[in-house]
């Protein structure tokens, strides 16, 4: 039996500092390279923390991408006081990063004397040796713990076609570590990882979310709410999201915790119903991360019930990729052109057109090679693709009327913009204007950012959302016409509040 006596924390005090050092000592080059940021020591006592005890008196530990051992490492701690107990803990540890191995047998070596553990640190590919192990069904893990390597996998890759053998489809390494940790795992076995937040929505990790709902249970997810804090010795910018697996299990009620950053110390958590987690009917089975108890604006509202579709609406991405039509852009607009419009030509629900100075072009030449890439001039709402990573909103919504282009025959929407249109025609004015009216308001900004974890808005993420009927939105939009000054956020979020009374 494992003693009572506990490694202390001098031990995990220690890995923090070579931690550090070893982050400090490793080039960005090489970071990118093998997607490697090494887990801060409060962040992996936390995961640890997450685990369940069970009855079983064997613990078979699997950590890919080890690195020097910090979570592996703040799951023995846990189990030295008895809270987690086994008989014996056998611990197998990947890492690709040969001149890691000496730091993480010696992180390792420091438990053996007061627990009954055996390790083994293989190098080498971990997605070929796990396909390999599943093919073969090797014995499964127990337990797993891991912060994966973030790096996308191309379309035609070994990896993919690797993965493909088993029935994994994904497009970062991290959620293929993720679905093949799952895999490992025998019935009942627990998962704890952080990752990066993108794979709870967009069309790309629509497989992978499959591949986990349909062989595991969630039973915790953990937000940090800032970007920066989570892994701020390596300057990671990604939201990212701690998610508790249980393979096999029947899936119930969900924890929803949230702190600042890695100090927790505002740590606040919520349990819900695994209906607001993803909800019922949805075919991409997005995963929600609702922050509070009480339902919002947007859930409450019976009014807010319609798919884009049945108000006769489309949204599509902003076809005109500057880069590749470069030859006919034009800083002003002059002969033979038409309005270009990107993101920094909308303020509130308005157009500024065209903007002198500005570092992107104003205009485009209409021509025979880029005739295909312009909408006709009307009215149109339009949502930024990408937010800057700390803005206070997700969704940027602004409107677009043709009097402000006036003699201009057609238009051009940069590929930074979303476009709602009536099938690439323009929409009737009041219900564009009272498109970017809703989507202008703090509740839907805030519903929004419950399944959107990074900076980008996708077309498919706005034809995913609900929206008011026809009619309610064609009032929204009149109610903005009529409005003598620029509507301000309050009066916005007033008008929302009048619909879903």
């Amino acid at each position: 039996m494992i003693q009572d006596k506990p490694a202390g924390p001098s031990l995990l005090s220690a890995l923090e500092q070579t931690r550090l050092r070893v982050s400090q000592n490793t080039g960005a080059q090489k970071k990118s390279l093998f997607g490697q940021f090494l887990t801060p020591a409060r962040t992996a006592r936390f995961m640890a923390g997450l685990f369940r005890p069970t009855a079983a008196d064997r613990c078979r530990l699997l950590d890919p991408g080890a690195g020097i051992g910090s979570l592996t490492s703040a799951f023995l701690d846990r189990c030295h006081p008895g809270d987690l107990r086994f008989f014996a803990i056998d611990v197998t540890a990947f890492e690709l990063d040969g001149l890691l191995h000496a730091e993480l047998a010696r992180s390792l070596s420091r438990f053996t004397a007061h627990t009954q553990l055996t390790h083994e640190i293989l190098g080498g590919d971990f997605i070929e040796q796990a396909v390999n192990r599943v093919q073969f069904g090797q014995t499964p893990f127990t337990h797993a713990i891991l912060n994966p390597p973030y790096k996308k996998i191309g379309s035609a890759s070994r990896y993919r076609l690797l993965l493909r053998q088993i029935g994994i489809e994904t497009v970062n390494l991290y959620s293929a570590f993720v679905a093949l940790t799952v895999a490992l795992m025998a019935p009942g076995g627990q998962v704890v990882a952080i990752i990066p937040r993108s794979f709870c929505n967009g069309p790309y990790y629509r497989p992978f979310r499959d591949f986990m709902l349909e062989r595991a249970a969630i039973r915790h997810l953990h937000l940090f709410d800032s970007r920066t804090n989570a892994f701020k010795d390596d300057a990671v910018l990604q939201e990212n999201i701690i998610i508790v697996l249980e393979r096999g299990a029947r899936q119930g009620e969900v924890t929803v915790s949230a702190s600042t950053d890695d100090g927790f110390s505002d740590l606040a958590s919520h349990t819900h119903p695994f209906e607001r987690i993803v909800l019922p009917g949805d075919p991409e089975r997005f995963i929600q991360v609702p922050m509070t108890l009480e339902p919002n604006a947007i859930e409450r509202s019976p009014a807010v019930a319609c798919s884009l579709a049945e108000i006769g609406v489309g949204v599509s991405t902003g076809p005109v990729v500057d880069f590749r039509l470069k030859v006919h852009l034009r800083d002003l607009p002059g002969p033979g052109t038409v309005p270009l419009l990107y993101p920094a030509h909308f303020r509130g629900l308005g157009t500024e057109w065209p903007k002198p100075g500005l570092k992107k072009p104003n205009a485009i030449q209409r021509n025979a090679e880029t005739e295909k890439w312009l909408y006709p001039n009307g009215c149109y709402c339009v949502v930024r693709r990408f937010s800057a990573k700390e803005e206070r909103r997700r969704i940027i919504a602004g409107a677009v009327r043709p009097g402000a282009f006036d003699g201009t025959e057609m238009l051009g929407f940069e590929n930074h913009l979303n476009v709602f249109h009536e099938r690439k025609q323009g929409l009737p004015e009041a219900l564009a204007l009272g498109l970017a009216v809703f989507l202008s308001t703090s509740a839907v900004d805030e519903n929004f950012r419950r399944f959107n974890g990074h900076t980008q808005v996708n077309a498919t993420d706005l034809k995913l959302m609900k929206y008011p009927s026809r009619a309610a939105l064609i009032a929204l939009g009149e109610w903005a016409i009529s409005t003598a000054t620029a509507p301000t956020q309050a009066m916005i979020d007033g008008q929302l509040a009048k619909l879903t009374l």
